[in-house]
């Protein structure tokens, strides 16, 4: 298959995405974003630590972007939102995996939470 074909696949893949499926692959992104973080910190690979940390805030503030506050949970995922983005410039101006290590399960959590409430609903 030719990238060109691959990009037309992603793209329909993406085009064809329950918002639940979506939700799940901007969660599991996040996570491999702050894993690639956590990694580069560790071989000292600082502008592949700044592109993934980048990329982790970039995930968070589309989704906090794209709530819905016609629904009360929406209030409460935007103080989540804006506590992991003020967690990820704690970890990108410090280099701290400590952070990382802290953050990540809150996001397993949220992102299980996510997977729950689909599974529930279908």
């Amino acid at each position: 298959m030719n990238m060109n074909g691959y990009q037309q696949y992603k793209e329909q893949s993406v085009n064809t995405m329950t918002p639940g499926e979506m939700l799940n692959l901007l969660f599991d992104e996040l996570l491999k974003r702050l894993t690639r973080a956590d990694l580069a910190l560790e071989k000292k690979d600082y502008e592949s630590f700044e592109q993934s940390i980048q990329r982790s805030i970039d995930i968070v503030i589309y989704l906090k972007n794209t709530l819905n506050f016609n629904y009360e949970i929406s209030g409460e995922l935007k103080r989540h939102y804006d506590f992991f983005l003020f967690e990820f410039s704690r970890i990108k101006a410090g280099r701290n995996r400590q952070v990382i290590a802290e953050v990540r399960p809150l996001i397993v959590d949220l992102r299980d939470a996510f997977k729950e409430a689909q599974r529930l609903s279908s």
